[in-house]
């Protein structure tokens, strides 16, 4: 944990403030770069994205590791990412006190689910009775952490054709979220630049 969090500390970083939402670009010294982009009336981390080069030195596109990426998540070039509407679609939530999936249109009755840990690999699978769908959830946080995985933690329900999984955090997470947060205070942000050229008269 004190590797990751001196890793974010010697980062370059910049941040944004657009509305109630604070968007932290940290530039990691080994050419990675993330985002995190805060709720500033409550703190949570609502979205995260994750860039790195490729072996010729590009820049990789986004991946979003947190939230549901939209036209309102921009950070340079972050690309829009649409689902087919009428397939399993999973979208990555965070509270205080747990990480959540939300895998829509799914109409299959709460007891065909089971949701289990794999500890090993710090993944959940997610499987059907009737196997119609089987899925494998990673827990990124978890993973860099080395934090190990509990079964008790894991709860899921079932509504309006949609699974949601939550996965009760562990106290070494909420203590990292804490560390994180105070990094992500002292980044002050930048100065939105207004553009007269794209100021329409009314």
């Amino acid at each position: 944990m004190e590797y990751f969090l001196n890793e974010l500390r010697d980062a370059k970083k910049s941040a944004i403030v657009d509305n109630f939402l604070k968007k932290v670009h940290y530039h990691l010294k080994d050419e990675r770069e993330l985002v995190e982009e805060y709720n500033l009336q409550t703190n949570i981390v609502t979205r995260r994205a994750w860039r790195k080069k490729d072996t010729i030195g590009n820049d990789n596109a986004w991946e979003i590791e947190l939230g549901d990426p939209g036209e309102n998540f921009q950070v340079e070039n972050i690309p829009v990412i649409k689902e087919n509407n009428s397939q399993p679609s999973i979208s990555r939530r965070n509270t205080q006190i747990n990480l959540e999936w939300r895998i829509r249109n799914l109409p299959y009755p709460i007891e065909t689910y089971s949701v289990t840990c794999n500890d090993d690999k710090k993944n959940l699978t997610v499987r059907t009775s009737n196997k119609k769908y089987f899925k494998i959830l990673n827990i990124p946080e978890l993973e860099r952490l080395c934090i190990p995985l509990k079964q008790e933690n894991v709860t899921f329900s079932h509504k309006y054709n949609t699974l949601i999984i939550t996965y009760k955090k562990p106290q070494q997470l909420l203590n990292f979220e804490k560390a994180v947060l105070e990094i992500a205070k002292e980044v002050q942000p930048q100065p939105q630049v207004f553009d007269k050229k794209n100021c329409k008269q009314s």
